[in-house]
């Protein structure tokens, strides 16, 4: 899971540092990337939110803490 997270971020955010950490259903994503020049917290966060949405909305992932730079 932690590497379909990972890739899901990549592909949405090239060259972008992901680092993901899943523990049962709880997800810690950290992510450093020029994409987010510009965005306030909140628009950085929906960012990355936004590739991993299914996930969550099915239950995958009920937890999710996203540290985005």
């Amino acid at each position: 899971m932690q590497d379909e997270v990972r890739e899901r971020i990549e592909l949405s955010m090239p060259n972008a540092q992901v680092q993901v950490e899943i523990e049962g259903n709880r997800a810690s994503i950290a992510v450093v990337s020029a994409h987010f020049d510009g965005m306030s917290r909140l628009k950085k966060q929906q960012e990355v939110y936004a590739c991993i949405e299914d996930l969550i909305s099915s239950g995958v992932l009920h937890a999710v803490t996203i540290r985005a730079e």
